[in-house]
């Protein structure tokens, strides 16, 4: 077992996959399962895109790797700008998608309450609180998920808001602890009486506990008022995270019955009630642009990130290892011969570095292994949240990894109102592909610079602006490759970027 992981890991590493964090097709992922089942959703690129199918069949050129991006006629909430670009052929087609939606919340009606999605009529209903949303989905392993996810999660999001649509109305109160079964706020009121017999029904129950806990609070109306203040904000932001869940869970529901392969990277941007939530599961990227300043709005969850969530699972659960990881991590693979020496290493309880003596089953595979773009949990993935990905396996083994994955993003909050934004702050969120070879700081100088020398009124000039991003990450086909004007390797990747004016919300009525 350890020499397949071994070949597959070098295989991995060996320059197949320079820039992304997919792992082969039909390597990892069990397909079998799904022989047979029609797709959920068919191949394309994104609607608002409205392309062709000689313009889609021309998208999937991998020798030229034509820019696309909305055509001038097109038009995006807030004069979004787009653009996206497939890789250089690591797969067939692009694996990313992308999405941009305006939508409403409002409460359920009684026969849509207990569905987790609601049915889309395809009829705009524009009453209710406005929501807008962006999303960027890096897939692996096939485009099956990003598709769901580009089609499904947003609407996963309003229905979830709906649910708190008439808190959500009043922002400025904080949400209540309880809700009845109606939805409207619960309160336990309890009479004097109601207060004593609970306390002489707990004092009944044992008296020992206030002895065995001299500082244990008895009664229950102190008990009562000590309730935590819960603000709407991070009622939007528990929304957002058990979207994501849903969403995953639905993947692996609907899985059943469709093919959906492989598993997607998601970065989600949700604009309401003059607050903006960016939530992130992956390793895509969202930073805002503000005076010429560069405000992170994401982090990435790759396995060195997430380093001692992952080792800290395969301590307390050992049987997901499979007996063929160990959870420690060196910084080289151990040799037979160095069995009872002291070795430098670290677990899920440090930071830093320590000696231990080395003993037989260290010499199991790392369950991370690899360092940057190349660390990979099993041998098989570089990122450790996402979505899909439920039937993904080590290689020529039974040993699944879904359990070291998480579907939960990270969730940040950006105050709108608080801030006068000009005609070039920005949003920018982009897929791996974007920023493996472009920093932050190089993506914020880029972008300043050609809005500055385009008019404030042209339509177009945000889907320039991420036109001329993408290219800068893509560079140019010369004879070693496409290279940066640096000579530096370009993004061989799928790449997908949304250029967002932050002043979009003040101008569009």
């Amino acid at each position: 077992m350890i020499s397949k992981v071994k070949n597959a890991m070098s295989t991995l590493v060996g320059g197949m996959i320079p820039h992304g964090h997919h792992h082969p097709s039909g390597t990892g992922q069990n397909s079998g399962s799904s022989e047979g089942l029609p797709p959920r959703f068919p191949y394309g690129r994104p609607d608002f895109l409205d392309l062709t199918p000689e313009l889609l069949q021309y998208s999937t050129e991998h020798a030229s790797r034509p820019v696309l991006m909305l055509r001038r006629d097109s038009r995006l909430p807030w004069r979004t700008g787009y653009a996206e670009v497939i890789n250089a052929g690591k797969s067939m087609l692009n694996e990313d998608q992308a999405s941009c939606e305006k939508l409403f919340v409002k409460k359920p009606s009684g026969k849509h309450r207990s569905s987790p999605l609601q049915e889309d009529t395809g009829v705009r209903d524009a009453t209710g609180i406005p929501l807008h949303f962006w999303g960027v989905y890096d897939g692996h392993a096939g485009s099956g998920a990003a598709i769901a996810a580009s089609k499904l999660l947003h609407r996963l999001i309003r229905d979830r808001l709906g649910e708190v649509a008439h808190l959500l109305e009043n922002p400025a109160s904080p949400p209540p602890i309880c809700l009845a079964k109606n939805g409207s706020p619960y309160q336990a009121t309890e009479s004097k009486k109601g207060a004593a017999a609970a306390a002489a029904a707990a004092q009944q129950q044992g008296e020992g506990a206030a002895a065995e806990e001299p500082d244990a609070i008895s009664d229950p109306t102190i008990r009562y008022h000590m309730e935590k203040v819960v603000s709407m904000e991070s009622l939007v932001m528990g929304v957002l995270e058990n979207a994501f869940r849903q969403m995953d869970e639905l993947i692996e529901k609907e899985k059943a019955s469709y093919t959906i392969s492989g598993g997607c990277c998601a970065l989600a941007a949700v604009q309401m009630l003059g607050k903006l939530y960016v939530a992130n599961a992956g390793d895509s990227r969202a930073i805002i642009i503000r005076n010429d300043e560069v405000i992170p709005m994401s982090n990435e969850f790759t396995p060195e990130s997430e380093r001692q969530r992952l080792q800290y699972l395969g301590f307390l659960r050992p049987e997901l290892l499979g007996n063929e990881f160990t959870h420690m991590e060196f910084p080289r693979r151990i040799q037979h011969s160095e069995l009872g020496k002291k070795m430098l290493f670290r677990d899920h309880t440090m930071t830093g570095w320590a000696y231990r003596t080395i003993v037989e089953d260290d010499l199991k595979f790392p369950l991370i292994y690899g360092e940057g773009k190349k660390a990979r949990v099993m041998a098989t993935i570089g990122v450790t949240r996402g979505l899909g990905d439920h039937d993904l396996k080590v290689y020529n083994s039974n040993i699944h990894i879904k359990p070291f994955l998480s579907c939960c993003p990270e969730v940040k909050v950006y105050d709108l109102s608080e801030n006068k934004h000009g005609p070039d702050d920005v949003l920018v969120m982009g897929t791996d592909g974007l920023w493996d070879v472009t920093t932050d700081q190089e993506v914020a100088d880029a972008v300043s610079t050609f809005l500055s020398g385009c008019d404030p009124s042209d339509p177009m000039r945000y889907t320039l602006a991420a036109q001329d991003l993408l290219m800068r990450s893509r560079g140019v086909l010369k004879e070693r490759g496409w290279r940066l004007p640096s000579d530096r390797l370009g993004s061989g990747d799928d790449i997908t970027v949304f250029v967002i004016p932050l002043a979009g919300h003040e101008g569009e009525t």
